[in-house]
């Protein structure tokens, strides 16, 4: 794999995900980042130990702090001294990047906004992941991907069910945060390459809001075209295409056609389900009977599909031409052939050499996916960073050590 970041060095004050999955990217992709991370109890992350109706056991492997700091060094800084801020500024000047996802009040206080870091490397470029945005009202307001991205930009009214009458909540833990996280690692690369190319260093400013409206951007645009919000259709709708339905299988697991060119592929439909008599029926001999049709060609389908489990429509509908998928589970998915093959599942090694199984960062480089590392533990690397980045020596480390200001 061509570590593209290989160079780059990024320094992060962050927490939880949204902002430290950001360089966790960059990571994988060669970058060398310094997590700093609060002296008296390293990134809140480390502290979460469930999420939905899941709770982990309290063990070496963070299943969650693994996803979102992959590769990094740690260090634990007291930047509630100043000797603490003296030494990020130290850490800065050799930086090309400074990521934060601190409130615009706390950045003030800490003394770590733009102008304080860029006194201390005027070259740097500074990142903020924020929940609703740097200007107007809420911009000092905190927010997770829950409110940003999935409730307040409409992803959560988007997908609602028509027949329930409750909101549905995220389908995966950091589901918005991820999906951030990728868009700040792209703003980050545009920036450095701005930078190589003119010599300015840009701000770069993304939110958990932003994201969500731009996942949204198709059904805003539409919804405000046709006056009416984008919602989901009964389930069962007729959309006059039988070829554009999820089918359930006799094991109780479903697939997804998604032959938009639905008349195209029906004679080829008809084979491998093993229907040959409907490619000569009058009910479907061209476009408009089979538009006007649709429910019982869907009927017919539905009671096909059910004749098999999903394993072996796998195999019917291994040389069918049309668009189709299965639907999988988090279990499921790692397994897929083509997620194999592909690598987009890696291995992380754990402290005691144990392996465990990360999805790859959705970029690949000259056909290889990144390689990635295990997330430090807190303050790994806090002396190795003072000594070796900062060249301080161990009684001043020491020293440092004692009042608290370093871990």
């Amino acid at each position: 794999m061509t570590a593209v970041m290989r160079g780059i060095r990024i320094l992060e004050v962050a927490e939880h995900t949204f902002v430290p999955a950001a360089s966790a990217i960059l990571s994988d992709w060669g970058a060398d980042v310094i997590k700093v991370e609060p002296a008296e109890r390293g990134d809140a992350m480390r502290g979460i130990m469930s999420t939905g109706n899941m709770g982990l056991d309290g063990g070496a492997w963070h299943p969650l702090l693994q996803h979102s700091n992959r590769g990094k060094r740690s260090i634990g800084l007291d930047l509630g001294r100043p000797e603490g801020v003296d030494i990020l500024y130290r850490l800065a000047a050799t930086c090309d990047v400074f990521l934060t996802n601190k409130l615009p009040t706390v950045r003030s206080k800490l003394r770590i906004d733009v102008d304080d870091i860029r006194a201390a490397n005027p070259d740097i470029i500074y990142v903020r992941g924020s929940g609703f945005g740097s200007r107007g009202p809420d911009a000092d307001r905190g927010g997770y991907d829950v409110l940003g991205y999935w409730c307040r930009a409409g992803v959560a009214s988007g997908a609602k069910p028509v027949e329930f009458d409750a909101i549905p909540g995220q389908p995966a833990p950091a589901y918005g945060d991820s999906i951030g996280a990728m868009t700040i690692a792209g703003g980050i690369s545009a920036a450095l390459l701005h930078r190589e190319r003119t010599g300015e260093a840009p701000v770069v400013d993304v939110s958990l809001l932003a994201t969500g409206m731009w996942a949204m951007g198709a059904a805003i645009a539409l919804s405000h075209e046709l006056s009416h919000p984008w919602g989901q259709f009964p389930v069962g709708t007729d959309i006059g295409n039988p070829l554009t339905a999820t089918y359930q299988t006799s094991d109780g697991q479903w697939l997804q056609l998604a032959c938009l060119q639905g008349f195209h592929y029906w004679a080829e439909t008809c084979r491998v389900t093993g229907l040959p008599e409907l490619v000569g029926d009058e009910r479907f001999a061209d476009v408009a009977s089979f538009a006007a049709n649709s429910q019982i060609a869907r009927a017919i389908l539905a009671e096909r599909f059910a004749t098999a489990s999903l394993s072996e429509w796998k195999q019917r509908l291994a040389d069918f031409r049309g668009q189709w998928a299965p639907v999988q589970n988090c279990i499921e998915v790692t397994d897929d052939p083509q997620v194999v093959a592909n690598g987009y599942v890696v291995e992380a090694e754990g402290a005691s050499g144990e392996k465990h199984p990360l999805v790859a960062t959705p970029v690949q480089f000259d056909e290889a996916a990144a390689p990635t590392r295990r997330s430090p533990d807190f303050n790994e690397h806090g002396d190795q960073i003072l000594t070796g980045d900062l060249g301080l020596d161990w009684d001043a480390i020491i020293d440092l050590k004692v009042k608290g200001v370093v871990a």
